[in-house]
């Protein structure tokens, strides 16, 4: 295919050229109507190209195809036989992805370090998960992805699951076995869901670890938006073979999808494919050699630690990494990630990504240069300088991988729609969650409705606040008091 052409960007020049005068939404009109005060932040460009998708990009009956022809473009960019655009980030692109595999009542085998996006799924669908473990490595105290083995385990165990689903790369970019882990899926007549949202850039550099449509998987979800160039909220899912249908699939994200779908957001997919397709291995040749620049700079600093993949590849760890995702661990300078991000952002405005209580990180993509990594590894040795001030960190009560591991008592559904109490933390251990705790960054859910919470997780996540962690999804972000189930089963 011609991969010169970007259907959306040109029908939006065309509606401009025109001169197409709208009486539909959006009543900004071109941004007549928008208030100069708005206008003089976003700029005009913004309001010009904010129109409706049908009747607007493209007639009443959508006879140009318009969209049509830019997920076939962005299909075959990447090797897929379907792809689907969504402009509600692939939190909704996941959700329709489950929903395609299972319903109501169904077993879906889903990696416990599933992103709080899934949990949600669980909850509107009534899916019934069954967790597969992912490989704890308890010295870092981190997750990386289940192994293959596992998810062998759990298909003996429950042969009427409809599917499973993993999550590769993680946010600490380490990467499943997905071949392996397709292999087993399939043999057992099940498809594979890889959430793949920070693998955007996968398929474009054979540097990088293996994607998911060339590992096997039968739906993939990438978040344009993370590692690539599209706009926030932009996100494509694809499809391979014929375990599950793409009508069945497009229905699902038409279940939950908006009826007003961003034409910027399409836009941003569309032109990000066109670079990818033309510039993407040049582009990804000069990410990671500045990445390996940045990691040898960072290591040098006294204090620093630069994980690699002898910290997070191997036996019982991560089955490969992404190196543009750079995390610094910080136990020499006996300072938390939380702290450091805090610090960094306020004294040299520079904003990290995943911040725990021992590490930080900073994504770099194509988009970065020596300009913006020389201001990075500058702030840092800055924070290194400094790190006196920071301390004493307050400490966070790490519990042992097998007590983070609650037990699944109800589905998620039952205990987040149920009746339930607003208890002090104190009153909480043995009770039944009625909400998702997630720490986020990376988004990772502590405990989820229907989970008995133990001392260790409550622990665990009050300490964490006082130590700087964001529990935004919580009742009470504090976690002085805890949503649990009124009646027990």
């Amino acid at each position: 295919m011609d991969h010169s052409q970007a259907p959306v960007l040109d029908a939006l020049a065309a509606y401009h050229a025109d001169g197409q005068l709208p009486f539909t939404p959006p009543g900004h009109k071109q941004g007549r109507g928008a208030d100069p005060r708005v206008r003089a932040v976003l700029g005009d460009a913004v309001f010009a190209s904010d129109v409706l998708a049908v009747a607007g990009l493209d007639d009443r009956t959508s006879s140009g195809h318009v969209l049509e022809h830019a997920q076939e473009l962005m299909a075959d960019a990447v090797g897929a036989d379907h792809t689907f655009f969504s402009t509600c980030g692939s939190s909704l692109s996941v959700k329709a992805a489950m929903l395609s595999v299972a319903g109501p009542h169904e077993k879906l085998l889903v990696g416990r370090d599933a992103h709080k996006s899934v949990i949600s799924g669980l909850i509107l669908a009534g899916i019934r998960p069954m967790w597969v473990d992912p490989q704890w490595d308890a010295r870092r105290h981190l997750a990386h992805p289940p192994s293959p083995a596992a998810y062998a385990r759990m298909l003996d165990e429950h042969p009427d699951a409809r599917g499973a689903l993993v999550t590769s790369p993680t946010p600490y970019g380490t990467c499943a076995d997905l071949a392996a882990i397709a292999e087993v899926c399939h043999d057992h007549g099940v498809p594979l869901i890889v959430d793949e949202a920070w693998g955007a850039h996968l398929p474009f550099h054979p540097d990088l670890p293996a994607w998911a449509m060339n590992a096997g998987a039968d739906v993939c979800v990438t978040s344009v938006h993370k590692m690539g160039s599209g706009l926030e909220q932009g996100s494509v899912f694809h499809l391979r073979g014929d375990r599950v249908g793409p009508d069945t699939l497009q229905s699902r994200a038409d279940l939950l999808g908006t009826t007003s779908p961003s034409v910027l957001i399409y836009a941003g997919l569309d032109g990000w494919r066109r670079q990818m397709a033309e510039e993407g291995r040049r582009l990804l040749d000069g990410a990671l050699a500045l990445s390996r620049r940045v990691r040898g700079q960072l290591a040098a600093i006294d204090g620093l630690h630069v994980n690699d993949r002898d910290d997070f590849c191997g036996p019982g760890l991560g089955h490969d990494m992404d190196p543009l995702q750079v995390f610094v661990e910080l136990d020499g300078l006996k300072i938390s990630g939380y702290a450091a991000a805090d610090w960094l952002r306020a004294h040299h405005r520079v904003n990290l990504h995943v911040a725990d209580h021992r590490r930080a990180s900073a994504q770099l993509t194509y988009a970065d240069d020596a300009g913006s990594a020389d201001r990075l590894v500058e702030a840092f040795a800055d924070l290194a300088a400094h790190a006196e001030e920071l301390r004493p960190t307050a400490e966070v009560d790490l519990p042992d991988p097998a007590e983070l591991r609650l037990e699944q008592v109800m589905l998620p559904r039952d205990a987040f729609f149920g009746r339930i109490e607003q208890v002090p933390v104190e009153q909480a251990e043995g009770r039944l969650a009625a909400e998702v705790l997630t720490p986020y960054p990376p988004g990772i859910a502590a405990a989820l409705p229907g989970e008995r919470l133990n001392a260790a997780v409550l622990d665990y996540l009050r300490s964490g606040v006082k130590a700087g962690m964001v529990v935004p999804d919580a009742a009470d972000p504090e976690a002085a008091s805890i949503r649990v189930v009124a009646d027990e089963p």
